[in-house]
């Protein structure tokens, strides 16, 4: 399969048209309730909505459950950092959702997954009755001993405040100083974002002048996305700056030194015993990763670090969770953890809603033979280039679980700046497909 540049510009529309339209359905009143307005949540309320308005037979109410006003995306914020885009180009409020779409919007923080029935407690309003509970709650930090303070060590993981509060730590680093950064364990959200924040920080302080140093600790045993590209990006761009040590895994932090404590791994991730103190100006520590705190407290993750889930429907693949489904980076079907996946997982997972509640068939030939997603990306290599990503899923019936399609997996064979022109493109369609 021959991949161009082109591919992933055609793919969100084309995500949208091929995920499997509701069939004509009988009358049904049914209640979906979504927890948190990110990209997979706000897709999955946006298309049971949306499906279900095409056919006057299915009545579908959906109330979407978000402590926040707005949405800002983890998606470009690195260009947050080299001032190129601000907080408020990347943050999505969910107006289109309730008054285009008819989503019912409450700001309020879901405290409780009932175990004894269909309801989850909200934070203000209390108690609230679901037939289906779509859980989209994105991800949750593992504690690092001595991160205690993240206004002197953000992670800015999850965009917002802390990406500006990082911004201005690079702006203000001294002269010919070191910025520290970490990579956790895989999986973790978006697998090429950290390299790609290694270079555009690189791109920032070498256009300063010389003598800066970027340190890339990354606890996994090499580069996890676009390898070529950022493999080559590291020693032909940034060669002397930055330095790339994989199999450092971060175990401390003393936030009044400014020192960096690390585990050395051997190739296959185990601890040798072998330990590392590095100093850093600025300090950027991203913790391993996991399912929220409510996800576990439930029951959900069963013990593990992510919630399995049947990938042909999302829903909980525990018996004890009928009717609960999880979408987007806090499931373990093993693919990508990105916004352009959660997306595509939420299509799936409304489509097997509007079908569940109708009682039409979810196992039908056409419908499984054709359940794909994608992760596609761009990614800025400096302030004026980018390169690509693109991966295709498909759900084989022999092993129930969904399978990288042979020959789909691609990367640019360089960066350059028209990759960088479509990297606007690809978002605002991504963007405008989520919450518009």
């Amino acid at each position: 399969m021959s991949l161009k540049r082109r591919t992933i510009l055609q793919m969100i529309p084309a995500v949208a048209a091929m995920s499997i339209a509701p069939a004509l359905r009988s009358q049904a009143s049914h209640h979906v309730v979504v927890v948190g307005g990110g990209f997979a949540g706000a897709t999955v309320a946006k298309y049971i909505k949306l499906w279900s308005a095409a056919d006057p037979r299915v009545n579908m109410r959906v109330t979407l459950v978000e402590p926040r006003i707005a949405h800002v995306s983890c998606i470009m914020s690195n260009l947050v950092l080299n001032g190129q885009l601000k907080i408020r180009d990347l943050s999505f409020d969910y107006a289109a959702l309730q008054g285009k779409y008819g989503v019912e919007v409450l700001q309020d923080r879901v405290q409780r997954i009932s175990k004894d029935g269909p309801e989850i407690k909200l934070k203000n309003r209390g108690w609230l009755a679901y037939d289906s509970l779509v859980v989209a709650t994105g991800i949750a930090f593992d504690p690092i001993e001595g991160l205690d303070d993240p206004r002197k060590t953000p992670h800015a993981w999850i965009a917002g405040g802390q990406t500006n509060l990082l911004r201005n730590q690079i702006r203000d680093i001294p002269e010919r100083g070191t910025f520290v950064m970490s990579i956790p364990d895989k999986p973790y959200r978006c697998p090429p974002g950290p390299y790609e924040r290694a270079c555009l920080v690189a791109d920032i302080l070498q256009r300063r002048g010389s003598g800066y140093r970027v340190i890339v600790l990354d606890a996994n045993n090499g580069i996890q996305a676009e390898k070529e590209t950022f493999t080559r990006a590291f020693s032909e761009l940034y060669g002397d700056i930055i330095d790339y040590r994989p199999l450092q895994r971060v175990v401390g932090v003393d936030q009044n030194s400014n020192y960096v404590h690390t585990k050395i791994l051997t190739a296959d991730g185990q601890e040798t015993g072998g330990e590392d103190a590095v100093y850093g100006d600025v300090l950027n520590i991203i913790p391993r990763h996991g399912a929220p705190r409510l996800l576990v407290n439930s029951g959900l993750t069963d013990g593990g670090r992510w919630a399995p889930v049947d990938p042909t429907t999302y829903g909980s693949s525990l018996d004890r969770f009928p009717g609960v489904y999880v979408i987007g980076d806090s499931q373990a079907t093993g693919q990508p953890k990105s916004g352009h996946m959660a997306n595509a997982q939420a299509k799936i997972c409304a489509d097997a809603i509007l079908r569940r509640a109708a009682g039409d068939s979810l196992d039908s030939d056409e419908r499984l033979d054709n359940l794909t997603t994608n992760s596609a990306c761009f990614s800025p290599i400096n302030a004026s280039e980018a390169s690509w990503l693109t991966a295709v899923f498909r759900y084989n019936r022999d092993t129930g679980n969904m399978g990288l399609v042979p020959g789909s997996l691609g990367e640019a064979h360089n960066w350059n700046s028209e990759n960088y022109r479509d990297m606007f493109s690809w978002s605002e369609n991504l963007f405008a497909d989520t919450f518009k």
